[in-house]
C-alpha cells in the first residue's frame, strides 16, 4: 500500500480531476490482460488446440469487435494510413509480442512472465533513442541495466535453472516494446481509431495458412467459450487501455502497470495453485523499483 500511495503521489493525481478515473480504466486492462493469460495458459493445459488457431481467433474475434465499433467511420476511412507500412510493422509486433507470449505462459508461472514484461517501460527507454532520437541520461541508463540485473535474478542462468520459454517472455518485452515505441511514432502521422483498427490485422492475416492447415476442432461448448473470451477480454482490454489516455497523460499511468503483478499473481496461485518463490519476488522488486525510478527521472525533467 506504501508504495501504491507513493506512485499515486508521484503521478500527480491531485492535479487532474479524472486522473483516478484514468487509474482505475488502467488497472481494470491489466486485469483483462492477466485473465487472458491465464485463459491461455489453461487451454494450453487441457486442449490440444494449437497455438497458431488460438492466435487466430484471439485476433480474428479482435478484429470483428472493432469493425463493429468502428462501422460507422466507415471502414474505408478506417485503412487510410499516412503510414501504411509503419501500421503493419506495428501490428506484425502486436503478433509477435503474442505469440511469444502465449508460448512462455504455457510454460512459465503467470507471475515470472508478468515480472520479465516489466521491463517493457525500461526497454521503450532505451529504444526511444536510436530509434525516436529521444536519448536518456546517464541516471536512467543506470536504471535500465538495473532492471536487466532484476530479471537476470528471475532467470537465475548458471544455477541449472533458466527454461528455454524465459527467452519468449523476453522476445515478447521486447516486441510490445517496439510496438509502443511504433505505436508512439503514428501518433503524429494517424488518428487513434485508424491505429486500433490495424492492429489485430496482421494477426489474422498471417496466421490464417498456419492455423487453417493444422486446424483442430474444440472438443466442447466450454472451450469454445474460452477461446471467444480470448478476442474479447483481449479487444476491451486494449480498448479501456486507450479510455484511460484519454483521462490522464501516459507519466500518470505508467507506474500502474505494475499492479499487473498482483492480478498475474493471484491468478496463477488461484487457478493453478502457484506460488512465486524468493528469486521472482526479489528480481520483481528490482524491476519494479528500477522502473518506478525511470519514470520520477522523466517526471523530474519534465518540470518546467
Amino acid at each position: 500500500m506504501a508504495l501504491f500511495s507513493w506512485a499515486v503521489e508521484m503521478s500527480g493525481t491531485t492535479h487532474n480531476p479524472h486522473a483516478i478515473k484514468a487509474i482505475a480504466l488502467m488497472c481494470g486492462a491489466g486485469l483483462c490482460f492477466a485473465l487472458l493469460d491465464t485463459t491461455v495458459k489453461h487451454l494450453g493445459i487441457t486442449s490440444t488446440i494449437p497455438i497458431a488457431e488460438i492466435i487466430w481467433i484471439r485476433f480474428a474475434i479482435h478484429a470483428l469487435l472493432t469493425i463493429l465499433v468502428l462501422a460507422p467511420a466507415g471502414l474505408p476511412k478506417m485503412l487510410t494510413s499516412r503510414k501504411p507500412i509503419q501500421q503493419w510493422l506495428r501490428s506484425g509486433f502486436m503478433l509477435s509480442a503474442t505469440f511469444c507470449n502465449f508460448l512462455a505462459v504455457n510454460h512459465l508461472r503467470l507471475d515470472q512472465t508478468a515480472t520479465i514484461f516489466f521491463l517493457t517501460p525500461l526497454m521503450i527507454a532505451a529504444l526511444a533513442g536510436p530509434l525516436l532520437n529521444e536519448w536518456v541520461g546517464w541516471r536512467r541508463l543506470l536504471a535500465i541495466c538495473t532492471g536487466f540485473l532484476g530479471i537476470v535474478i528471475v532467470m537465475r542462468p548458471g544455477f541449472g535453472w533458466i527454461h528455454w520459454a524465459a527467452l519468449f517472455s523476453l522476445g515478447a518485452t521486447l516486441s510490445y516494446a517496439l510496438y509502443s515505441v511504433t505505436t508512439r511514432y503514428l501518433a503524429a502521422h494517424d488518428t487513434a481509431a485508424v491505429t486500433q483498427f490495424y492492429t489485430p490485422l496482421a494477426g489474422v492475416v498471417l496466421t490464417a495458412p498456419v492455423a487453417f492447415s493444422d486446424w483442430v476442432w474444440p472438443a466442447d461448448m466450454w472451450t469454445w467459450c474460452l477461446l471467444v473470451w480470448l478476442g474479447v477480454i483481449g479487444s476491451f482490454g486494449h480498448w479501456i487501455l486507450i479510455q484511460s489516455h484519454r483521462f490522464a497523460p501516459a507519466p500518470v499511468l505508467a507506474p500502474f502497470i505494475y499492479v499487473n503483478l498482483v492480478w498475474m499473481t493471484t491468478l496463477g496461485f488461484l487457478v493453478f495453485g502457484d506460488i512465486p518463490d524468493i528469486a521472482t519476488l526479489t528480481g520483481g522488486g528490482v524491476v519494479v523499483g528500477a522502473g518506478l525510478y525511470l519514470l520520477y527521472r522523466e517526471r523530474r525533467l519534465a518540470k518546467p
